[in-house]
């Protein structure tokens, strides 16, 4: 599942404490109770996934 930090919050890593979970941009977490709890309480925010298949412009053709 996608998530964000909730503004004003630092919800670290489960699997790593060090590293906090970022609330400007959506990571990929398990979907484990750990952070299901940090759903519930507020310090989580559901994020969309973001879009990896950016297009390309269209190039115009050499003459």
């Amino acid at each position: 599942m996608h998530v964000l930090a909730a503004p004003g919050h630092q919800v670290p890593m489960e699997s790593d404490p060090h590293n906090h979970i970022d609330p400007t941009e959506s990571v990929d977490v398990p979907d484990t109770s750990y952070y299901r709890r940090r759903m519930a309480a507020g310090e989580l925010l559901p994020a969309k996934k973001p879009r990896n298949g950016a297009k390309q412009p269209a190039q115009e053709p050499a003459e």
